[in-house]
């Protein structure tokens, strides 16, 4: 059987899953790590045992931590520039969501150089670059190597206090939980790939996928900020088992969470990445009351998503108004309880008693 040509000017042809749709599934990532010893340095603080969005290192003799990350993905747009912006918006929120302030990027490219040239190689990088600029964050060098696929994210290094550290973990019985971005991206995203996706949906998708999180540094400071991550490849349902550490369940309001504009019109024609299924088929045990359609948006791979916050309710108007001032919208979309483990889904707020 004939392959039908790749067509050059389209990046996502050239790859098998998109964004963070290509991220290794959740089950087979938990066995690969179940292999490895806790590290026993005393300096760090974060390390890989609760999935964080980046390692923290105490510098000694000091109060600062050193945050460092490494993210890279598969092309989610077509246009090379675009992507270097995505991708390395992507990374340098990974240091955000741990409350610091990213410092020194570092580029990893793989490229199939003999079939897509160095120009859009180039394009990616420059797209990089320049997201890197209006963060004010050097991208100062990096590793390259020719592959099949087409690759890019950054290694990013930054700083944070060690008292404005936010973990994935921390999230405490009666803590509010926030998203501050749509979900959909996952999907929208593999309507691009089926060469299905409206044009007005495409510069909403990009549009959300070029924002930083940088909102998370100026969430650090808040005390009653008890946990933060970012919403990525494992889907709001994934992330969100993540966060459960002093509290074991999470009742979630389907209702209040926010979707794309345009995603109901490519979820009624079931356009799902593959990873929807591998994540939910990690969560499914631990997930209760969600009705069946609505797995395909609650594990829906986000790139670049927004991030979620487990706050005491009493601070809830200062972290609205902290995000508002940074142009960012807050959605309430949970509460944290110890009544039941895991994740259990109301379409909307639960009466009180």
């Amino acid at each position: 059987m004939t392959q039908t040509p790749k067509d050059k000017a389209r990046l996502t042809q050239w790859a098998k899953a998109s964004g963070c749709g290509c991220k290794m599934p959740p089950a087979q990532l938990k066995a690969l790590l179940s292999g490895l010893e806790r590290s026993q340095y005393a300096e760090l603080r974060v390390g890989f045992e609760h999935s964080d969005d980046a390692a923290a290192l105490r510098i000694p003799g000091t109060n600062q931590l050193l945050l460092s990350t490494a993210d890279f993905f598969s092309p989610i747009v077509d246009n090379p520039y675009d992507f270097g912006r995505v991708a390395a918006a992507n990374a340098l929120s990974d240091i955000y969501a741990m409350g610091g302030r990213p410092c020194l990027a570092l580029g990893l490219l793989a490229w199939p150089v003999q079939e897509l040239g160095l120009d859009s190689a180039a394009e990616v990088m420059r797209g990089a670059q320049d997201l890197c600029n209006e963060e004010r964050v050097p991208l100062a060098g990096g590793h390259s190597i020719v592959s099949e696929e087409p690759f890019f994210g950054l290694s990013v290094q930054g700083l944070v206090a060690e008292e404005h550290l936010k973990t994935n973990q921390g999230a405490r019985p009666g803590d509010l939980l926030y998203l501050t971005k749509p979900l959909g991206s996952g999907i929208m995203a593999a309507a691009m790939r089926k060469g299905l996706l409206e044009t007005p949906d495409y510069y909403g998708l990009l549009e959300q996928l070029s924002v930083v999180n940088r909102s998370g540094a100026s969430l650090a400071c808040l005390e009653e900020v008890h946990a933060m991550t970012d919403l990525t490849g494992f889907g709001l349902l994934g992330h969100g088992l993540e966060m459960l550490g002093p509290a074991s369940g999470l009742d979630l309001w389907t209702d209040h969470v926010p979707l794309l504009v345009g995603l109901e019109h490519y979820l009624e024609q079931n356009i799902l990445p593959d990873q929807c299924y591998r994540n939910w088929n990690h969560v499914e045990s631990r997930v209760f009351g969600m009705e069946g359609p609505d797995f395909a948006w609650l594990c829906d791979p986000q790139t670049n998503g927004g991030l979620l916050i487990a706050v005491h309710p009493s601070a809830s108007l200062r972290v609205e108004m902290v995000l508002e001032q940074a142009g960012v919208k807050a959605y309430a979309i949970g509460r944290f309880q110890n009544e039941t483990e895991g994740i259990r889904c109301t379409r909307s707020v639960p009466s009180a008693p």
